[in-house]
């Protein structure tokens, strides 16, 4: 976090992260880095620095190399702008060969004979939650840009692009404002500092609040994770399909907050996210109900116990309420092109809402929710961002499913929340990877009952050639899904289990 200022006239600088980046791609998150070998074993033969002097090392490594700012007091000689840049320039080649290249880090002979600087101020900790199949362990330092050295190339932030784009100082409440007004992208764990350090008193206060904040979230308190305006993901564990162990709970809103698929039976994670929707109203926001997706457990194993602590009602489509427990209490019964008020927007609109979009194929109760504001869509079990979805007959059907798909295709999604993973951003990319991945495991399909007539467990190493032999029993229902679709449509029959091309 490199700040300029204090009081009522601090700035953030946060930088653009090119588009074509995998991860975050597009959005504006503060500099940082990875730790390298180089950081482990600074030195020729070295032992390793321990983790804590390699977060040093590396967090001035990263702030030279993406952003030009020099932290080290460099003999007189070495000191000239275009000495720097040139110094700035072999790192990031270094760089882009790869870590694991023979050759070390020019750092330390960048930093040779330099005055050590004080060491960074450590602001928290913040670990991804385990939404994600890739988490991160991140320190966050704080460099007040006036422990910088002045007068010199190393003195100010400077994008050279490449993975960054572009950088500025924003104040707390400036980036926020843009954020919530749909302007600016920003990284989930900036949105959290940023509104913490503009409701704080002082910068003492937020650092404070900030390592309080974050040792709950070590504690086991549910993050707030917002990768748009208006939408909080909690991640709850859940006895759900493998790889995912954890099904994504939405609260969606602003003044009017609607839970979205409470899914986890057990009463500790119930209780996390109780914790979490007490924070979220903790400024007289008022809970409106429940909406669900669909009837699977993973989605609704909590819906009861949240509604019963606090006296909310169950909405979703008749053929989901119709398999909950006699004791849910019921909402409204949702259809296609149903609208859920939820009052104003973030940036202060009015006339925000919900769409309910039918989407049966991987449950026939099936609903996607489109938020008319942001262009997020919360899809369910329609589509997830670290694996593929069962189709599982007879409640699943292949071909309504792909109809499904083709829906949702025709919708701008701007963010993509799915039930299992981390949001998207530009979810109609993946919506033709799912379609493009049904049609090349139909054609592996074709091709195997092309080459020989046969049941379903002969065709499954030959069709799912690529998945986990562990979740073989998973995708044999997907497997039969496709024969039945074949079936459906006259290109295959089946007698006592085998199935062969019709002719």
């Amino acid at each position: 976090m490199i700040t300029r200022g204090e009081g009522r006239d601090l700035q953030i600088y946060l930088a653009e992260r090119a588009p074509g980046l995998r991860f975050f791609g597009g959005y504006w998150a503060m500099p940082g880095g990875t730790i390298s070998k180089d950081d482990l074993h600074p030195g020729n033969g070295d032992a390793p620095t321990g983790e804590a002097a390699a977060l040093q090392v590396c967090a001035h490594r990263e702030l030279f190399e993406e952003v030009g700012v020099l932290r080290h007091r460099l003999p007189a000689g070495r000191i000239a702008p275009e000495a720097l840049r040139a110094q700035r320039r072999r790192l990031l080649q270094h760089e882009r060969r790869g870590d694991d290249e023979e050759a070390p880090s020019p750092w330390p002979d960048i930093i040779a004979g330099a005055e050590a600087p004080l060491e960074l101020r450590t602001l928290c900790r913040i670990e991804t939650p385990a939404f994600a199949p890739v988490r991160y362990d991140t320190v966050f330092f704080h460099v007040p840009i006036e422990s910088c050295l002045a007068g010199t190339a190393g003195a100010q932030p400077d994008i050279w692009e490449g993975e960054l784009t572009q950088g500025r100082f924003w104040r707390p409440e400036q980036a926020l404002a843009s954020w919530r007004a749909g302007d600016l992208l920003l990284v989930p764990p900036v949105i959290i500092m940023l509104e913490q350090l503009s409701d704080a008193e002082d910068f003492e206060r937020f650092e404070q609040e900030i390592a309080a904040t974050t040792e709950g979230y070590r504690g086991g308190d549910l993050h707030k994770v917002q990768f748009s305006p208006g939408v909080v993901l909690a991640p709850l564990h859940t006895a759900t399909i493998p790889p995912s162990t954890t099904t994504n709970c939405y609260i969606v809103g602003h003044d009017e907050l609607w839970v979205v698929d409470p899914g986890a039976p057990d009463a500790l994670e119930q209780q996390r996210l109780l914790d979490l929707l007490d924070t979220l109203t903790s400024d007289g926001q008022r809970l409106a109900g429940v909406l669900l997706t669909h009837h699977h457990p993973d989605h609704i194993g909590g819906v009861q116990a949240l509604c019963e602590a606090r006296g909310l009602t169950a909405s979703g489509h008749a053929q989901t309420l119709a398999r909950l427990a006699p004791e849910v209490p019921r909402g409204d019964t949702l259809t296609n092109g149903a609208r859920i008020g939820l009052g104003r927007s973030p940036d202060g609109n009015l006339g925000w809402e919900l769409e309910a979009l039918h989407t049966p194929g991987h449950a026939r109760g099936h609903l996607c929710f489109r938020e008319s504001r942001y262009g997020a869509i919360l899809v369910g079990d329609m589509l997830s961002t670290i694996s593929t979805i069962v189709i599982d007959p007879p409640e699943g059907h292949l071909a309504t499913y792909i109809e499904s798909l083709q829906r949702l295709e025709r919708y701008e999604m701007k963010t993509l929340y799915p039930g299992h993973g981390p949001a998207l951003r530009d979810g109609n990319r993946l919506v033709q990877k799912y379609l493009r991945h049904r049609l090349q495991r139909e054609a592996a399909l074709l091709k195997a009952l092309g080459e020989q007539p046969s049941d379903v467990d002969a065709l499954l190493p030959r069709v799912y050639w690529d998945a986990d032999q562990r979740l073989y029993p998973f995708a044999s229902r997907s497997l039969q899904a496709g024969l039945e679709k074949l079936g459906e449509e006259g290109r295959a029959t089946e007698h006592h289990g085998v199935w062969r091309l019709t002719s």
